[in-house]
């Protein structure tokens, strides 16, 4: 039963689901030229954001969500000195990059500029002024179109984009010809990382489909996942080595680096890592037969 002292803020999983949350205030609404950005105040959650109608991230939990995209790719690289993050825009990605003092230059490209600028305005937790770091090239225009267009190679490519929805901004990053561009704008022993959907198995298409087109491109790649209170379900991502294994067996590694790089972080270590890379067995299954691909004339919409 809903209290009727509240309004709520309801979201749509799929035709047939949805959430709803509570919420104190209503901060922005704003059509951009690519979607409908909303920053909503709620009673529990605190303060979000929200692009076509899905919840992007939380005040409550959004460190989970960032440090499980960023830390695990950044951590596996030995020395990621240039990084490109593509999407992000409330910048709490590009804060997780700029924690390794090794990082000499990060180049974020993300289409939309009023909603870079509206999380400049209202989103000061997630980026904690690191849209201010001198380290940092920010660039809007389409990611496919910058890296056609552009020869720079990077030792990290973190995707942080909204998902494939119909008529929405990302629906050409997410196939097998923009993961080859990506695979050529990697250096020798480059990581790509990026989140890849709803993780639960009555959601998992996205992932499934997502993860056989990169691995067409480049075979090694790796599933983890991690519980977002606020996305109400296990929040899956995906990680792959431009030339062969990470070596992910070695959780330690983990820990060593931390403490070599002088990281302390809230949610990501050695062992929260060994967690994430625990897929369970009905969800490796169906990923592991999965044959569909991605393509550019063959999108895909996650409904």
């Amino acid at each position: 039963m809903t209290s009727p002292e509240h309004k709520w803020y309801i979201e749509y999983t799929s035709p047939a689901t949805a959430h709803m949350f509570a919420v104190k205030d209503y901060i922005c609404s704003v059509r951009t030229g690519f979607q409908q950005a909303e920053i909503v105040d709620t009673h529990f959650f605190g303060r979000c954001l929200v692009l076509d109608g899905k919840i992007q991230s939380a005040e409550y939990d959004e460190y989970i969500y960032h440090e499980a995209l960023v830390q695990p790719a950044m951590l596996l690289h030995p020395n990621p000195r240039r990084v490109m993050i593509i999407g992000g825009g409330e910048g709490a990605t590009l804060r997780e990059v700029l924690r390794h003092a090794c990082v000499e230059r990060v180049v974020m490209v993300d289409i939309d500029a009023e909603v870079v600028t509206l999380c400049k305005q209202y989103l000061e937790r997630w980026h904690q002024g690191s849209f201010n770091d001198p380290r940092l090239e920010l660039i809007h225009m389409d990611a496919r179109r910058y890296l056609e267009e552009n020869a720079l190679c990077f030792d990290v490519i973190i995707s942080d984009l909204s998902e494939p929805v119909e008529e929405g901004p990302s629906r050409r990053l997410f196939t097998r010809q923009f993961y080859e561009l990506v695979k050529a704008r990697l250096f020798e022993g480059g990581i790509l990382a990026l989140q890849a959907g709803d993780f639960s198995k009555a959601y998992l298409d996205a992932h499934l489909v997502i993860f056989n087109t990169i691995k067409q491109v480049m075979p090694r790649v790796y599933s983890y996942h991690a519980f977002v209170p606020s996305f109400n379900t296990d929040w899956s991502y995906a990680i792959v080595s431009r030339d062969g294994d990470l070596g992910l067996i070695e959780p330690e590694v983990i820990d060593r680096r931390l403490r070599e790089r002088k990281l302390s972080l809230s949610f990501y270590d050695a062992e929260t890592h060994r967690g994430m890379f625990a897929v369970p067995r009905d969800n490796r299954d169906r990923r592991d037969t999965e044959t569909r691909v991605i393509d550019d004339d063959h999108l895909f919409t996650i409904y």
